[in-house]
């Protein structure tokens, strides 16, 4: 981020009072966002990453079960885009789901 002072400037050959305050915002950069991705396995059913898909990425059912076939014969889809923290938290939650239901199902994340 970068601040740029205020600057007074003095505007008139004559004798009126004409100053001029201008200000500039700071600029700022946006965050960059991540991809989160679901790679699919030969082992985790098609059901329980629809559920996932509804449970994390709160999609209906027939946006999860669209997702849930495009990993399944594409290999990998993307399942939303979010700034790193947010991505991170899901990719954990899913992880985190898939391990206690003993799944092998992958998610990852990667910079857009």
């Amino acid at each position: 981020m970068t601040l740029t002072p205020w600057t007074l400037t003095d505007k008139g050959d004559d004798d009126s009072d004409a100053s001029v305050v201008v200000a500039t915002r700071p600029k700022t950069k946006r965050p960059p966002l991540y991809k989160v991705l679901l790679l699919n396995d030969d082992y985790t059913p098609m059901e329980f990453v629809v559920a996932v898909l509804e449970r994390f990425f709160n999609m209906n059912s027939a946006q999860s079960f669209e997702i849930m076939l495009t990993v399944h014969k594409k290999g990998v889809a993307v399942v939303g885009v979010f700034s790193h923290e947010i991505a991170e938290t899901k990719v954990a939650q899913v992880m985190d789901f898939a391990r206690r239901h003993e799944h092998p199902l992958q998610c990852t994340m990667e910079r857009e």
